[in-house]
């Protein structure tokens, strides 16, 4: 390794010094030992592998010595040649140790990226939804990319980093000692003027590199704001595009400001690193030529002494910022172990079991129900906040007891913020109550297995939700393994095979993110298809209308009654016009079920329903906000 890139090293440890002064944590390398435990047969060939690769890498500088010597002692040609011949041996044996270990290294590291993301996706999928309503994609999606790759090189570059420093530093020095321990200790005195301008600046550059984050991390949220489509939707509607080009171009030379400073610093750095390393040659070759000349050491051992001096640069340097690497993973490994600590509020059983066949019915029993605070759920550094918002457990619903018979339908309805959708959040488990029973078929959701409920439950919301995928993809996320046939079945009756057999690619058209590309009665009944396609008892309608103009209500209406049919069902409604079908109608109000009875039951009791009904067609105008 020549000084350059040492000296490139040195800086790199120095720039992350500002973890160094934390303590080890046991439980945490126990854990990661649990993580390398399946890689530790390759991690202990690893190891081998490095100890081997330093022992040759000291062994060539010797030996070059000793061709040295041999050319100006007159030795006979066919040694010399010998020599050469070893030296190349050895040059050739580095080089496929070092292809060896590049190999495992990679393995390693990317088999530890497997099992690190895997674990945590995993885990976040099972978290609730709260926890997903409260956590910023992007610091989440750090943790996945930043961080993992963080951890991996623990193992990549850390682990075999050190144990090959440690050997190369040792042997090197027992060399350099044994040949002269005059200069090996005056070139030893140079360490101090490599390594200490490394600390300077390398927290110098931290600082600049950390503003640069800052302002990048800016950017990269304000580009996602503009770039999705609500959001440029809302910059045309009200943004100032002359303004916003100014403050983006302002962070922006900030950025470029900052890189051409840390360019120059670096520069700096690395030239006056540099010169210490000719100035410690310059040395080597001053005295030891001094101590030749006077026959007090042989030429090759001068050439041995220099060679060796810039392979004791390396180990040393890095050694000096290896507690630096060391907690730098460790820290990686905390933000990794950080998520995965956090414990999902809705666990399956061993003893889980799966819904009754036949036709089911859907019962809540004296439930109470209050959302979880964020301590519970969520973390400071996911939210990006200095302190977790400690309210929440505040209960939201008291007491909701019905029933909706098997093939029934049971509508709620009342105000904004009554509780209905928390309601419905209960049936599939997005949260669990705290009080009372939920059950499907007569079993306690608590007790079925997370398979069997969303096999036999599916729920349409008012967003109706697409992934920037194909039409196809988003039908087989219901069933994967339904025919063409079948989608082109469920498309008919959710009244959309015209409009896919007019996409430019039909089925296999991209829809946008979040379905934009289609209208938003479109989203709706494409969201039904994919209900009808799984073929569920239990039906959920959260307010699947409410967004809709006249026009896509009717189409999506229809569609609906087909997605009704035979089922169970639950359904969340503003416009009344909607449930007057329903076999029971809940009116909730404040957490609590205030009536219950069918249209013309409510409707002559004249009570919070009848005010309901009075508000939206009386006065159209208003009912968009009952």
């Amino acid at each position: 390794m020549d000084m350059e890139t040492t000296a490139w090293r040195s800086l790199h440890s120095a720039m992350n010094e500002r973890t160094e002064r934390r303590p080890f944590d046991r439980a945490v390398l126990r854990r990661i030992g649990a993580f390398a435990r399946p890689h530790r047969r390759r991690i202990g060939l690893y190891l081998l592998i490095s100890v081997a690769a330093a022992l040759l890498a000291v062994a060539t500088p010797v030996l070059a010595g000793r061709v040295v010597d041999a050319i100006v002692g007159g030795s006979d040609p066919g040694h010399v040649t010998a020599l050469a011949v070893l030296i190349a041996v050895i040059a050739v044996a580095e080089a496929g140790l070092g292809l060896v270990g590049r190999w495992l290294s990679a393995n390693l590291g990317e088999g530890l990226i497997l099992d690190l993301r895997t674990a945590v996706f995993d885990h976040v999928q099972r978290m609730p939804v709260a926890f997903f309503t409260r956590t910023r994609t992007g610091a989440l999606v750090s943790r996945l990319n930043n961080d993992v790759i963080g951890a991996q090189r623990a193992f990549s570059n850390t682990l075999s980093g050190v144990v090959s420093n440690i050997v190369t530093l040792v042997l090197t020095l027992t060399v350099m000692l044994g040949i002269s321990w005059q200069i090996t200790l005056l070139a030893l005195l140079l360490l101090p003027v490599f390594v200490l301008p490394a600390r300077r600046m390398g927290r110098r550059m931290a600082r600049l590199q950390h503003e640069a984050a800052d302002l990048n991390a800016a950017m990269g949220t304000r580009m996602t704001e503009r770039f999705s489509a609500p959001g440029a939707t809302l910059v045309k509607l009200f943004g100032r595009p002359a303004e916003e080009s100014a403050e983006f171009a302002d962070r922006a030379r900030r950025v470029r400001d900052i890189g051409v400073r840390t360019a120059m610093a670096q520069s700096a750095f690395i030239t006056a690193l540099t010169l210490v390393s000719a100035l410690a040659l310059a040395l080597v070759y001053g005295l030891g030529g001094y101590y030749a000349l006077r026959g007090s050491l042989e030429p090759g051992a001068v050439v041995a002494l220099a060679l060796l001096l810039t392979r004791l640069y390396a180990p040393l340097t890095a050694l000096a910022g290896a507690r630096v690497d060391v907690m730098s993973a460790l820290v990686s490994f905390e933000r990794v172990f950080e998520v995965l600590d956090l414990e999902p509020l809705v666990a399956y059983g061993p003893d889980a079991r799966a819904v009754p066949e036949g036709p089911v019915s859907v019962e809540f029993d004296g439930v109470s129900f209050g959302y979880p605070s964020a301590d519970k759920v969520s973390l400071a550094s996911l939210e990006e906040v200095a302190v977790l918002d400690g309210r929440g457990g505040t209960e939201v619903l008291h007491e909701i007891s019905f029933r909706a018979e098997p093939g029934r339908m049971v509508a709620l309805v009342g105000s904004s913020g009554a509780g209905k959708s928390t309601i419905a959040q209960l049936l599939p488990r997005l949260y669990d109550a705290d009080a009372g029973s939920v059950r499907i078929g007569g079993v306690d959701v608590r007790d079925l297995t997370a398979e069997s409920i969303r096999d036999t439950l599916g729920m349409v919301t008012q967003d109706g939700h697409l992934f920037h995928d194909t039409v196809r993809a988003n039908l087989l996320l219901a069933r994967p393994g339904a025919t063409e046939e079948e989608l082109w079945e469920v498309l008919r009756r959710s009244r959309l095979d015209g409009l896919v057999a007019a996409l430019p690619e039909g089925l296999d058209t991209v829809v946008g993110e979040r379905g934009y590309r289609l209208s938003g009665g479109e989203r709706q009944r494409l969201t039904i298809a994919r209900l009808l396609l799984a073929r569920q008892r239990v039906v959920i309608l959260d307010e699947a209308t409410a967004h809709l103009d006249s026009t896509s209500e009717a189409a999506v209406q229809e569609a609906l009654a087909e997605a009704l049919e035979g089922r169970t069902a639950v359904v969340i409604a503003h416009r009344l016009s909607t449930v007057r079908a329903a076999d029971l109608i809940l009116v909730v109000e404040d957490g609590r079920i205030v009536e219950r009875g069918t249209h013309a039951e409510l409707l002559a009791r004249d009570g919070r329903y009848a005010e309901l009904h009075r508000t939206q067609f009386e006065n159209p105008a208003a009912a968009g906000h009952a």
